[in-house]
């Protein structure tokens, strides 16, 4: 059995955070949403993932090779430093500790077979290592003022590319938001969306994935 998740900086020290839930917002930005033939919403769409989901991205990705398609979605991560209940934009700004980069790992065949059924997306979302995540940025040392590139390179080809200011609900206003559906806590995580691009992963994939200039991350699928 494997070591449990635990959150970590960038140089790969462990991090004095408890591990708590993730939240993840889906259809943040209009092409990836249409790229699926989903209406753009009018508000987030939120979902959420365990701390069993969470692994570290760094090392090789294990995928489920018996559920049907695995399809990438690349994303820029919030770590929720404060605890933040019906909060302001500015409130959640102040309750950033860090950025990261991660994966919202999707089993789409099983996805679509729930929505069709009109069941929620748990089985296709939810399942162990489905939430890989990269070493983690203090918030201090990023401006979120610029658009912050999101990318993913799949050997050595990009297959997903889009930046912050494409967002449909930006970082501080999406927070602010969750929050007045449920209480955010230290240690939690939120998946701030995908941009276009999604796809499948095979085993020997190489990925390369980026979040502006300050972070780049490569993995292996196995």
């Amino acid at each position: 059995m494997k070591a449990p998740y635990q959150h970590k900086w960038i140089d790969g020290s462990v991090m004095d955070m408890p591990v708590g839930k993730v939240v993840c917002v889906g259809r943040n930005y209009a092409e990836h949403a249409r790229e699926l033939g989903n209406e753009v919403p009018a508000e987030p769409v939120l979902f959420m993932k365990p701390a069993s989901a969470l692994c570290h991205l760094e090392a090789p990705l294990a995928i489920p090779r018996d559920r049907g398609a695995v399809h990438h979605e690349v994303e820029m991560v919030v770590l929720i430093g404060a605890p933040l209940c019906k909060a302001s934009d500015d409130e959640a700004k102040a309750a950033i500790a860090a950025y990261g980069i991660g994966l919202d790992l999707t089993l789409r065949d099983v996805q679509d077979g729930l929505k069709e059924k009109g069941l929620p997306w748990e089985k296709a979302k939810a399942f162990d290592g489905s939430a890989p995540v990269s070493g983690l940025i203090d918030a201090r040392g990023v401006s979120t003022r610029q658009n912050l590139d999101v990318m993913l390179d799949v050997n050595g080809e990009m297959r997903q590319y889009g930046h912050t200011g494409q967002m449909l609900f930006p970082v501080f206003q999406l927070v602010a938001e969750i929050s007045r559906h449920f209480t955010l806590m230290p240690g939690d995580l939120v998946f701030t969306g995908t941009p276009k691009g999604v796809g499948p992963l095979q085993v020997g994939d190489r990925l390369a994935i980026r979040l502006g200039n300050f972070l780049v991350t490569r993995t292996e699928v196995v």
